[in-house]
């Protein structure tokens, strides 16, 4: 036996991925699907498509305010036309910036605007891989308040969406304690839905608490929600409408997200699905704006395909790379922020298929510059299922992704041509420069959870494929990893408020 195999396997992955110089909100832009010209022919398009096709709005105060606004009214066909100009309008009052808080920690503060790019979680899922028995498994409380743990812990995923349904609740109980698990176990910012009026003033309250007053939460809202309020095509969701209106008026952040499927919902013309996407977006914007000009508002594109052969919902496709980089343009065109969609799977596994499906996904929309990128990380089966793993594995390939947006650095310095004249004049190598040791930690990005050694000191350790490195590293963070938590007597005043169920150790409190 030789020597290298008598080795004690002493190595594990680390548990505490080490600092990269990979920082959230670097400018992307390099990638463009789109020509100008198609850009004004998808905006021009779109308007055609609110004039002469409208957007179905049953009766309601929605309706009432869009024909006080000047809106054209088919009430036979409940349908609201709205007029360029409208439009024009909105986009002369919408913010071209809006700022999302992280929970007392400024450094995830995200200045959401121009190309700027982030990387979160994302989606609803309903079903988990466990991270012990690996098998599926209904999705509870307990997951989103252990995800939020290990994700506040992973630097290159840079805010928490709720990840999933806690399918062990009442629907009276979701919205709140959803909302808790997240922001007691994470100082990322945090965005979630809210399904009534009623349970998202609970949510505000219950918010303004933690931040020391409704004013306090305004000021910095380290919460967010994403609002459904389009049914494709071009129709809106009266109860979800309403809960939008109440967001509003609160001045809390949101994200107005029209997710049609390119084949089912939408045009199989992927030119087509971005028009009528297009179309519902800015229908969004000049409701939002009428309601309160300059409300924090993100346009929230997430266009998606089917697979025409079947009418499956399909995550990893190239065509939905292409589409979610293609309404980064258009959200620059407008100068306003975007949220939009990648890193989703077809896969039922964490493996080469997502892997592959991930990296396509994310890449081009990050390059593309879209703003605030959720399902970036822990997705698998089409948005059904997570694996808590999978958010380890994730985090190396945003990392990358954003090494790659960071671009290369060009400069006198960097044109290294002392540095190669030492090297071909002299008897050393460039691995001995002073170069390559300054910029050892700062040019490079080192994926936390990749394993680049040679194979014989991988087989000492185990052999271990990737997956089940990042199953070692997320159970180490479960162990080691304490977010910054909330004070106990707001806690405690929470607790007495509203109806939380969270088990009191998950909230750092025991």
């Amino acid at each position: 036996m030789s020597q290298a195999k008598t080795r004690k396997r002493k190595r594990r992955p680390d548990p505490t991925p080490t600092k990269q110089p990979i920082e959230p909100g670097l400018v992307g832009g390099q990638y463009k699907p789109l020509y100008e010209q198609d850009i004004l022919k998808i905006h021009n398009a779109s308007l055609d498509v609110l004039e002469q096709v409208g957007i179905e709005v049953m009766p309601s105060e929605c309706r009432d305010i869009f024909e006080t606004a000047g809106a054209i009214i088919d009430k036979s066909r409940n349908r609201v036309f709205i007029p360029r100009a409208m439009v024009e309008d909105a986009l002369g009052t919408a913010r071209n910036e809006v700022v999302l808080y992280g929970r007392d920690d400024p450094r995830h503060d995200m200045y959401l605007s121009g190309a700027k790019v982030y990387m979160g979680t994302g989606g609803a899922a309903v079903k988990v891989l466990d991270l012990e028995t690996q098998a599926v498994r209904e999705t509870v409380l307990d997951d989103i308040a252990k995800i939020g743990r290990m994700c506040d812990a992973l630097d290159n995923i840079h805010f928490y969406l709720r990840p999933c349904v806690a399918r062990d609740l009442t629907n009276e109980q979701l919205d709140i304690n959803t909302f808790y698990a997240a922001v007691t176990n994470t100082t990322k910012h945090v965005t979630g839905n809210c399904f009534t009026v009623e349970s998202f003033r609970d949510v505000f309250d219950m918010c303004a608490m933690i931040a020391g007053g409704a004013e306090s939460l305004k000021a910095k809202p380290f919460i967010s929600v994403t609002s459904c309020w389009t049914v494709s095509p071009l129709r809106y969701a009266t109860e979800t409408v309403e809960v939008m209106t109440d967001i509003v008026r609160h001045e809390i952040p949101v994200f107005l997200s029209s997710a049609p499927q390119a084949g089912a919902t939408s045009p199989a013309a992927l030119a087509g699905s971005l028009v009528q996407i297009n179309a519902e977006e800015l229908s969004g914007l000049v409701y939002t704006q009428l309601l309160k000009p300059g409300a924090p508002v993100i346009m929230g594109y997430v266009p998606s395909v089917a697979d025409l052969r079947t009418g499956n919902f399909i995550g990893g496709a190239a065509e939905f790379a292409l589409m979610n980089a293609a309404i980064c343009q258009l959200g620059q065109f407008y100068n306003i922020p975007v949220y939009n969609s990648s890193g989703l799977s077809d896969s039922k596994l964490p493996d080469i298929q997502a892997g592959y499906e991930k990296g396509i996904t994310g890449l081009a929309v990050a390059l593309a510059g879209a703003n605030y990128v959720h399902h970036s990380a822990g997705f698998l089966e089409s948005l059904l299922t997570i694996a808590y793993e999978q958010y380890v594995i994730d985090n190396d390939i945003n990392g990358s992704i954003m090494r790659a947006v960071r671009g290369i650095e060009v400069n006198d310095e960097t044109l290294s041509v002392d540095v190669i004249r030492e090297v071909c004049f002299g008897e050393g190598h460039y691995l001995g420069t002073e170069q390559s040791l300054g910029l050892m930690h700062s040019e490079y990005f080192y994926p936390p959870a990749t394993d680049r050694r040679n194979r014989e000191d991988w087989e000492i350790d185990g052999a271990l494929d990737m997956r089940e490195r990042a199953r070692i590293i997320a159970r180490d963070l479960m162990k080691t990893h304490q977010p910054k938590r909330i004070d106990p007597a707001v806690d405690a005043a929470i607790r007495q408020k509203f109806d939380i169920v969270l088990d009191p150790k998950l909230a750092g409190l025991a």
